[in-house]
């Protein structure tokens, strides 16, 4: 089985590969396009079993699994640069959980697209979107990472902008592009200081490795500006990348804007793949950013480091803030978003207090359950014949119930209900690490309040969707967005979707259920899998006092958030917010997501357009006018040059030309050929010297 590694490559490849055979087909091959890429994934899926089934055998003694294939990419003079490989639980987890679940998305998108003229071009985007992730994912390289990384990038932005005939569609894929290059810059001013200090971008190489003990020991005991350990100052450059990434505060602006995009789309970027490669990117240089010099581990304290205490507090912000936001919105898809954000702020938070095992947890959960949240939502948006404010659907438990049934689960497991759904044991992580987190209770309370918003603006999101009165509904105001720019209009019956989008849907569900047996403290498998402890695991409880705490906190919180709620929604009209006519200067400041794009525009956008114009300013009157003088005085030595030239020079030597050309011309009458001519100057001559002769001689 170990084995396995050295084809890890096969992952990425196959919906690499299947991306570039659709890239070659014509519009109207739909089915083989959209059988490529499910066929694909299907196959990189059965591979990310294989080799998970190799993580689950650690050798005693030796921790978790950990494999790599490290080979030459090409040689730099006298050294080479190497790529490679790397199989651990933190890669295997992932793995699966990409490919199943994009596996799913692919399937959900063949009916919702269904009518897309773009069908065939949609799904190569898809495949190449997977292919840059699972890349990234297996990556024992950070130049690799980065690599795949950008490519992210780049297909997050063929498909956020898919609808490109749509101003707000290409709006926001640009929007989306240039945010996250933001954080990119951080991110590779980091690896080329990384490269610099240890030589190597390769995370294990036999003790060689930038994330093993040599190297970290190195970057430790070295300082930078302010007395700031080396390493500290790498991994806050590597977290900006997470940042822009994951859609963490102050560059989260992105995230939301993505929803222009299909929603399988934002079922993709807000689920499974991109914003889960921040939070995977911190995860994988945890033993950079805690100074660690040993495995990831499944202790649930993770070191008080500079670099951490700032994941934490981001984390913790972000989760609020963004929590705050969705109190407010009205676009069905918009509410997710931002829930998105504030989940991944609990990532960031349970990666910074807990570390690997607390923060990854809660991305795989999330991973389920929000995926189906997004799919679901697409099954909604589908069903009410793309519609997405919630203003304008009610009553839909009846007319959509399969969607409603799952949609239902998907919503209890962010809410965080207790004991049966992941996203309750994922969140109490999250909160019990934060609980007994040494530096601030404060990171706690921010999430215990977050997790308070989360059951409050979900409820509300389900009493809008599927419990109130649709002839309310119907009379809400004129929607101001829609996901399918090829929408023909509304007012017709709201209908359950097709079989090929509510499977999955199905599927969604149940995996949401199933994934809370791995994380209870009665079996904390996941846990112990990731610290490569399975051998030590047993069933039984083990949650101390503060967790029982932890616990009683959150239940209460979705107590409160749901029952509160319930109460304003379910005794109001949906003409007016119930929320909104109580507090109204509030909720329109957070309706206007909290005015963080105008502030951009008015300080950071004005900014940039200031400095471009005194750059432009100086371009034309500075350096433009030196450019100017510069050509003038080159001029006048160029005059001056060519009148020395022609005047001087040229008239000196165009005279001398002239005598010696006189000269020639007279030595020329002289050198005639003709014997006559050349007798009479010998006679000429003899007579002038006779008459010389005789006039000497009588002086």
């Amino acid at each position: 089985m170990k084995g396995i590694v050295n084809q890890l490559w096969l992952i990425p490849a196959l919906p690499l590969l299947a991306a570039g055979l659709i890239a070659l087909m014509k519009r109207p091959q739909r089915k083989p396009a959209a059988a490529l890429a499910i066929g694909s994934m299907a196959l990189a899926f059965l591979v990310s079993c294989v080799a998970f089934v190799a993580t689950l055998q650690p050798e005693t003694g030796k921790g978790a699994v950990q494999l790599t294939h490290n080979f030459v990419w090409f040689d730099l003079g006298g050294s080479a640069l190497r790529l490679g490989w790397l199989l651990d639980p933190l890669t295997a987890g992932m793995l699966v959980m990409v490919t199943f679940v994009g596996s799913l998305i692919f399937i959900f998108s063949t009916g919702y697209m269904a009518d897309d003229e773009n069908f065939t071009r949609f799904f190569g985007f898809l495949a190449l979107f997977a292919a840059a992730m699972l890349g990234l994912l297996i990556a024992n390289n950070l130049l690799f990472l980065f690599m795949c990384w950008e490519l992210v990038g780049l297909a997050s932005y063929l498909l956020i902008g898919f609808w490109f005939h749509k101003p707000s569609a290409a709006a926001a894929a640009k929007k989306a592009f240039i945010t996250t290059r933001i954080g990119d810059l951080g991110f590779f001013l980091g690896i080329v200081w990384l490269y610099h200090e240890t030589g190597t971008l390769l995370f294990y190489d036999n003790g060689a490795g930038c994330l093993e003990q040599g190297a970290i020991a190195k970057l430790v005991a070295q300082t930078t500006v302010g007395g700031m350990a080396v390493s500290t100052a790498i991994s806050l450059l590597l977290f900006c990348g997470a940042v822009g990434k994951s859609g963490q505060v102050p560059l989260h602006v992105w995230l939301p804007d993505a929803m222009e995009g299909p929603t399988p789309v934002s079922a993709l970027i807000h689920a499974a793949t991109m914003v889960a490669a921040g939070v995977f990117l911190v995860a994988r240089v945890f033993p950079l950013m805690g100074n660690l010099t040993a495995d990831l581990g499944a202790d649930t304290h993770a070191p008080h480091t500079m670099a951490l205490t700032v994941v934490t507090w981001v984390g913790a912000i972000t989760a609020v803030f963004a929590a705050l936001i969705a109190v407010a919105q009205n676009d069905i898809k918009r509410i997710l978003a931002y829930s998105t954000v504030s989940q991944l702020g609990y990532m960031m938070l349970g990666l910074g207090v807990g570390g690997p095992a607390v923060g990854m947890f809660h991305l795989l959960a999330h991973a389920f359950f929000k995926a189906l949240l997004f799919l679901g939502a697409g099954s909604v948006i589908h069903g009410c014949h793309h519609e997405q404010d919630i203003r304008h659907m009610g009553g839909l438990r009846k007319l959509m119930p399969l969607t409603f049934a799952t949609y239902a689960v998907g919503m209890m497991a962010l809410a965080g209900f207790p004991l049966v759904f992941s996203g309750f044991w994922s969140k109490d992580e999250v909160l019990h690490a934060a609980m007994i987190w040494s530096p601030s209770k404060l990171p706690f309370l921010l999430a215990l309040f977050g997790a308070v918003l989360t059951s409050f603006y979900m409820t509300r999101q389900m009493w809008y969707v599927f419990f109130a009165p649709r002839a309310e509904a119907e009379h809400a105001e004129p929607a101001a967005h829609h996901d399918d720019p090829h929408a023909q209009g509304h007012g017709h019956e709201p209908h359950e979707s097709p079989r090929v989008m509510t499977m999955p849907l199905a599927i969604l569900a149940v995996a949401t259920v199933l994934l809370s047996l791995f994380a209870t403290p009665v079996w904390p498998w996941f846990h112990a899998y990731l610290g490569g402890h399975l051998d030590h695991l047993h069933v039984g409880w083990s949650a101390d006092s503060a967790a029982l705490l932890t616990m009683l906190f959150s239940v209460v919180a979705v107590a409160v958030g749901v029952g509160v709620s319930w109460r304003l929604y379910s005794r109001s009209s949906t003409a007016t917010d119930a929320l909104g006519s109580r507090i109204p200067k509030l909720f329109m400041a957070l309706e206007g997501r909290l005015h963080v794009d105008e502030f951009y525009a008015a300080t950071v956008f004005r900014l940039n357009a200031a400095v471009a114009t005194l750059s432009d300013w100086f371009d034309r009157f500075v350096w433009g006018s030196v450019v100017e003088l510069t050509a003038l005085i080159a001029k006048g030595l160029a005059f001056v040059s060519r009148s020395v030239d022609e005047q001087g020079i040229n008239f000196g030597f165009d005279a001398g030309c002239q005598t010696t050309r006189g000269a020639g011309w007279l030595a020329s009458k002289l050198q005639n050929g003709q014997t006559q001519c050349y007798l009479r100057i010998l006679g000429t001559g003899v007579v002038v010297l006779i008459v010389a002769l005789a006039w000497m001689g009588k002086n």
